[in-house]
């Protein structure tokens, strides 16, 4: 890879803060001018919505069988906080899928998604779950699940690059702690508890781009990109008003950085090491970036250099510490 790229970017903001629209963004440029002014390659996208929405997709089809539900009692946060662990743990697996460029052809891609999920949830400590279901009843989901696993397994099989020259692993995830949380979190809440468990080849070759919104900004967007014809969508999905202020009430990445050994960085021991993550942070505060979900055609000139000019800001203070 080029020096002049970051090889990872942990895109990271609370759900509807426009990480989605920023990747759109990206997207849209010239490869050069992504390079030259934002240090960013060609992306190579991780997310582990799509792992949050086959979860929900489980459970359910569970509950419609008649079956207890897995991962979540209802609209409501996780059963086990440790499953934002597990989340971790598969985008660590797509991370070295994706280095490796490792190409599975399994029978049954959700039979696979199930065994990943198991393994993925006992890195975090947590016992298998599918794997337990009765035979006929795993049978029964693989079958309803299957279209959406094989399209999930295609789609990352087929975005495995030649080369990694000139090319940015962007890892997108959203994490917070219940509303009116007092900071430091703890347990399985926020960055403090997500961001050590990425596996050292990610941390090591990694930047954060942390787009800041507030809690009831967060809320407010949601809200309006919410498309209930499309629920599986990183542009148009809603999350539940419960799990909003459950699990994204507040955002401890702020006192993260407040309370790091080196400005400009997250610092935090995690592999036995002492990391210290760049980061650049978007105000969004003020929302400029949902304009970014129209076709690119209707996007506001006046706007888009607005972006531009935020983007590249956060961009050059990672750089400046990624060189180091």
């Amino acid at each position: 890879m080029s020096n002049q790229v970051f090889k990872v970017v942990l895109l990271q903001a609370l759900p509807a803060s426009g990480k989605s629209e920023v990747r759109n963004f990206m997207a849209q440029l010239e490869a050069e001018r992504l390079k030259t002014e934002f240090h960013i390659g060609e992306n190579l996208q991780l997310d582990d919505f799509p792992y949050v929405h086959m979860m929900r997709r489980i459970d359910n089809e569970l509950e419609a069988l008649g079956e207890p539900r897995i991962f979540y009692p209802g609209e409501e946060p996780f059963t086990d906080g440790r499953d934002w662990g597990t989340l971790i743990n598969l985008l660590n697996e797509d991370f070295h899928d994706l280095m490796n460029r490792s190409v599975t052809k399994p029978d049954s891609a959700a039979k696979l998604l199930f065994e990943r999920i198991d393994r993925a949830g006992l890195g975090a400590g947590i016992p298998p779950r599918m794997g337990l279901l009765r035979e006929d009843l795993r049978e029964t989901l693989a079958q309803k699940l299957e279209k959406e696993a094989r399209d999930m397994l295609d789609e990352k099989q087929r975005a495995y690059p030649e080369s990694f020259e000139d090319k940015t692993i962007v890892i997108e995830c959203a994490r917070g702690g219940p509303d009116g949380s007092s900071l430091p979190l703890t347990g399985f809440f926020g960055y403090q508890y997500s961001l050590p468990m990425f596996c050292p080849e990610i941390l090591e070759n990694a930047v954060i781009l942390y787009i800041w919104v507030t809690p009831e900004e967060s809320r407010r967007k949601n809200a309006d990109r919410a498309d209930p014809n499309d629920p599986g969508s990183n542009l148009h999905h809603g999350v539940p008003m419960a799990v909003m202020l459950g699990d994204y009430g507040c955002d401890d990445m702020e006192y993260l950085m407040q309370h790091s050994d080196k400005p400009d960085c997250v610092s935090f021991d995690a592999h036995g090491r002492h990391w210290q993550v760049p980061i650049g942070v978007f105000d969004n505060r003020v929302d400029k970036t949902s304009f970014l979900r129209a076709d690119k055609e209707a996007w506001d000139p006046e706007k888009v250099e607005e972006v531009t000019r935020a983007i590249r800001h956060a961009t050059d203070t990672m750089f400046k510490n990624y060189e180091k």
